[in-house]
C-alpha cells in the first residue's frame, strides 16, 4: 500500500456503445447495444441509455431485445475500437512507463513511476488532465480512479462512472470498504458471494471480523488468505508494464448448428485466416495450432498440433487446422468453431513448408480419435457482400454512411458522419455497384456534410 494515491485506473465509459454513438449522430442519447445479433449472441456493451432498461454486458441478446425492443442493435467493429484504444494507450504512456492494459478500454498506470504525481493534489491533477486529453483526442469519456493500490483504484473508477474521477485517500480504505458488499472485492463472484452469505458474511467488514482462519476454512488457503488481506484494504500488487500474450485465437458461434462437413471445413479455414491476421497484427508467430469444436450437445473438444518452428503463414495454419478437424467427430452438428495459435514468438521459421510436413502428431483431449489425411475440398466461392448493422459504407453519390439493416435483397443506409447532424436514410439493392464497404471515419477532426445531400 502506498502513502499517496498514485495508482490510476482508467475505464472508458460504455466503450463500444459510446464509440458507436460518437460515430453516428442519430444514435446519440438513444439506447445502443453492441454484440452478436444472432439467436445465440450476447451483449458486449450497452450504452447507459440501454442500461436503464436493464440491459447489461454478457446478457443473452434475445433477452436484451425483450427488455429494450427499440434500441439500436449493432455488430461490433473491433478494428475501429482498437484504433481508438491505441490513442488512449498512447496518452497513458505519456504519463508513465508503467502502464498495464487490462483490455481495449481499461488500464492501470503508475503515476509515481512517471514522476507526474507524489501526493493527492498532483495525482488528482494528472487524472483530470488525462480525462480532458482523452475527450479532446477521441471524443469519448473515461472514468478515473486514484488510490494507493490497484484494487482500490479500480473500485474508485467504478464509483466515478460515468465520466468522473474519484480519489481514495490512503488511510481511509477500511472505513470505505467496511459497509460494502463482499462482491466489491476482486475474486468474489456469484458463487463465492453466495457461499459467504450462507456463512453469514455479506459485507467487507463481516470478512474482516471473521478473521483469516475462518476464511481459509471456508475458501481454502490461497483464496481465504487473499480475501482477508483485501478486506483489510491491503493490496501490494505492482503495476506491470508488459503482459505478454500467450496465444491468439478467434472463434464463431453459429446461429444454426452446422452439419455439412465441407461447410465446417470451410469455416475452419476462414477462422484460420482471421487468426493469422491477428497473429501478424500483434507482431508474433507461433508453434502450436489449436482447434476448438463445440458440438450440438455443448460438449467441447480441443485438438492441437505443434510445428517444428513458429509460423505466421496462413497456408500452414489453415492446413494444420484442417488436419485437426479430421480427427473430430462432428456427427450431430457443430455450434461453435475456433482456431488459435499458441507458443508465440517474435520471429518466423524460414522453412514454412518443412514445418507442416514434419509437424508433431496432434495431441488429443479424448482417447480413441486419430488424425487422418484431409479430404479434398472445393475452393470456396466468393461470398456475397454482407451488410452488417452498424458497419461503415460509402456510396458514390451520397457519400459516407452506415448500415441500419438489410434483408430481402435490400440494404438500408443512414448517411451521416461523426461531425454532422443526424442524416438521411436511403435503401438500395444489396448488389448496388455504387455502394461499398468503407473504413471508419475519425471521431475527432473528420469532415461533415454528407447528411445534407437531398
Amino acid at each position: 500500500m502506498r502513502a499517496a494515491p498514485t495508482i490510476l485506473h482508467l475505464d472508458m465509459d460504455a466503450f463500444f456503445a459510446a464509440a458507436e454513438q460518437a460515430a453516428k449522430p442519430s444514435l446519440r442519447g438513444k439506447p445502443v447495444v453492441v454484440g452478436g445479433l444472432g439467436p445465440r449472441g450476447v451483449v458486449a456493451t450497452a450504452s447507459y441509455e440501454a442500461r436503464r432498461f436493464g440491459v447489461h454486458s454478457a446478457m443473452p441478446m434475445a433477452q436484451a431485445r425483450r427488455r429494450a425492443p427499440n434500441a439500436a442493435y449493432l455488430v461490433p467493429r473491433f478494428a475501429f475500437y482498437r484504433s481508438i484504444s491505441e490513442q488512449v494507450m498512447e496518452l497513458l504512456g505519456r504519463l508513465s512507463p508503467l502502464v498495464e492494459p487490462l483490455s481495449l478500454d481499461e488500464a492501470f498506470v503508475d503515476l509515481e513511476a512517471g514522476g507526474v504525481a507524489d501526493d493527492s493534489a498532483s495525482a488528482r491533477r494528472a487524472g483530470e488532465l488525462l480525462r480532458r486529453d482523452i475527450l479532446a483526442t477521441t471524443g469519448l469519456t473515461g472514468s478515473v480512479g486514484l488510490a494507493g493500490s490497484k484494487m482500490l483504484a479500480k473500485i474508485a473508477s467504478e464509483e466515478a462512472k460515468p465520466d468522473g474521477l474519484v480519489l481514495i485517500e490512503p488511510g481511509t480504505e477500511r472505513e470505505l470498504l467496511g459497509p460494502r458488499s463482499v462482491r466489491i472485492l476482486p475474486g468474489v463472484g456469484p458463487a463465492t458471494g453466495e457461499h459467504l452469505r450462507r456463512a453469514g458474511m455479506t459485507t467487507v467488514s463481516d470478512l474482516a471480523e471473521a478473521g483469516e482462519d475462518e476464511l481459509v476454512r471456508l475458501l481454502g488457503r490461497a483464496h481465504g488468505a487473499s480475501l482477508y488481506r483485501m478486506a483489510q484494504g491491503y493490496d501490494d500488487r505492482p503495476v506491470v508494464a508488459e503482459r505478454d500474450a500467450k496465444s491468439v485465437s478467434v472463434e464463431d458461434t453459429f446461429d444454426v448448428d452446422l452439419h455439412d462437413r465441407v461447410r465446417i471445413r470451410m469455416e475452419v479455414e476462414r477462422l484460420a485466416e482471421r487468426c493469422v491476421g491477428r497473429l501478424r497484427g500483434s507482431g508474433h508467430s507461433g508453434r502450436t495450432i489449436v482447434l476448438k469444436v463445440r458440438r450440438y450437445d455443448f460438449s467441447t473438444l480441443t485438438r492441437s498440433e505443434t510445428l517444428r518452428g513458429p509460423t505466421d503463414d496462413p497456408v500452414v495454419v489453415r492446413e494444420a487446422a484442417g488436419r485437426l478437424l479430421e480427427g473430430v467427430d462432428t456427427t450431430g452438428g457443430v455450434r461453435l468453431l475456433g482456431v488459435g495459435v499458441s507458443g508465440l514468438a517474435d520471429y518466423t521459421q524460414e522453412d514454412l513448408f518443412a514445418q507442416a510436413e514434419a509437424a508433431e502428431p496432434p495431441s488429443e483431449d479424448e482417447p480413441g480419435e486419430a488424425s487422418v489425411a484431409p479430404e479434398a475440398v472445393e475452393p470456396e466461392a466468393p461470398a456475397e457482400r454482407r451488410w452488417a448493422p452498424g458497419h461503415d459504407v460509402r456510396h458514390a453519390v451520397y457519400g459516407a454512411g452506415w448500415v441500419q439493416g438489410s434483408g430481402v435483397g435490400r440494404v438500408t443506409v443512414r448517411f451521416e458522419e461523426p461531425g454532422s447532424g443526424p442524416g438521411r436514410v436511403r435503401t438500395f439493392p444489396v448488389d448496388d455497384p455504387d455502394l461499398e464497404p468503407a473504413d471508419p471515419l475519425p471521431l475527432v477532426g473528420g469532415g461533415a456534410g454528407t447528411a445534407a445531400v437531398a
